[in-house]
């Protein structure tokens, strides 16, 4: 997404812009860290993510002085101070043994971030079949494929023929929001591309502890997909 248009936008109406970063680690808008473009950006830290840690775990970046302190008194039962409680605060403290680990980590993100781009880069280069389109990239550095994701109309066909292959696939997402419990509301919508979507979406493997062989037996399944 282009952001200027976006903080042109909120700029205007005098709104805060929050990034979704979740699983955008090390990634980059203009040469400036994803994290950093708007006024406030949350982080996931849940192990499968580019910059995992053990368990769970998660941090909000910004460089708003005030907001930091509020945020940081939210995360901590809403303490400002000892035995204040100004906000309805949770407990959502990160465990010092995460941070050690997530520490460690961080200093292989850039050259784990890498790796991932090598491998879609062999995927994009390597999977050439009409009936499966491939994600559209246009500044390789700016991306860090925390999923490679495919779509196919005979997406379930794949993922189990994969699977019989011994390699593991995933769909991010099989239900679309409009059709989730939680917004019945919506229910009654018809959104043809974003179920489209959801119905041909499938995440191929990207990781940046696969070898070359591995990427390669990949490639060769999907392929001989027909």
């Amino acid at each position: 997404m282009d952001m200027e248009p976006v903080m042109e936008w909120v700029t205007a109406r005098r709104l805060l812009v929050i990034e979704d970063a979740g699983e955008a680690q090390g990634a980059l808008y203009q040469g400036k860290r994803a994290g950093s473009l708007g006024d406030a950006a949350a982080f996931s830290f849940l192990p499968d993510r580019n910059l995992g840690a053990l368990g769970n775990g998660g941090a909000v970046t910004t460089a708003d002085e005030l907001l930091a302190v509020t945020i940081r008194a939210m995360l901590n039962y809403g303490v400002s101070a000892r035995n204040l409680h100004p906000y309805k605060g949770l407990d959502s403290r990160l465990e010092e043994i995460q941070a050690a680990v997530l520490t460690l980590k961080l200093h292989r993100l850039d050259a784990d971030n890498e790796r991932r781009r090598r491998i879609a880069r062999r995927y994009m280069h390597e999977i050439d079949l009409p009936f499966i389109t491939l994600p559209q990239v246009k500044v390789w550095e700016e991306h860090v494929f925390h999923v490679f994701p495919v779509f196919c109309p005979r997406r379930d066909m794949l993922q189990a023929f994969l699977q019989e292959r011994g390699i593991e696939t995933a769909v991010h997402y099989p239900a679309p929001p409009h059709c989730q419990g939680a917004l019945k509301e919506f229910s009654g919508l018809r959104l043809p591309l974003t179920e489209q979507l959801h119905r041909e979406e499938l995440s191929l493997p990207v990781s940046p502890v696969m070898t070359e062989q591995e990427v390669s037996a990949v490639i060769e399944a999907v392929v001989s997909f027909e």
